[in-house]
């Protein structure tokens, strides 16, 4: 799985061959041998390697779980979906209705007390309560004093 190759450190050009000045140009190489591998290597390849770094069990573990938590939160929300959808169309289909009658029955009973009224006002001035003006014989028209 894994090759090892043996490699003569004077002949090749690797950053981590010891120099003269070994301690300022080892850390600027790693720099630019850190810059290089962060451009060329993706965020995707870096988790696809971790595969080979977390055992088998754990990956079955983790992956069950969310697989489970998916499920779990698919069948909420279908059931919760369910209720909504049961409450909307029975606000509708009862409660649309139930608010018309009320408002009708609330106009009828105010053309009722209307219709009352007006029959006791009819009442009160046929029984006499307010005079009604006489036309019998007018009187003339005398200036006070006389």
């Amino acid at each position: 799985m894994v090759k090892v190759e043996i490699v003569d450190e004077k002949e090749s050009n690797s950053p981590y061959a010891s120099g003269s000045s070994a301690a300022s140009s080892s850390s600027e190489s790693l720099s630019s041998v850190d810059s290089e591998l962060a451009s060329n290597e993706t965020v995707f390849d870096r988790l696809v390697a971790l595969v080979d770094i977390v055992p088998p069990t754990t990956r079955h573990k983790i992956s069950s779980r969310i697989a489970s938590t998916g499920s779990f939160l698919k069948t909420t929300g279908k059931v919760v979906g369910n209720i909504v959808w049961i409450v909307t169309t029975s606000a509708l289909l009862v409660g649309l209705p139930l608010a018309v009658s009320l408002e009708d029955e609330a106009k009828v009973v105010a053309q009722e007390k209307e219709a009352q009224e007006q029959q006791a006002g009819q009442q009160m001035l046929s029984s006499g309560l307010y005079p009604t003006p006489t036309s019998s014989s007018p009187k003339p028209l005398v200036p006070p004093g006389f």
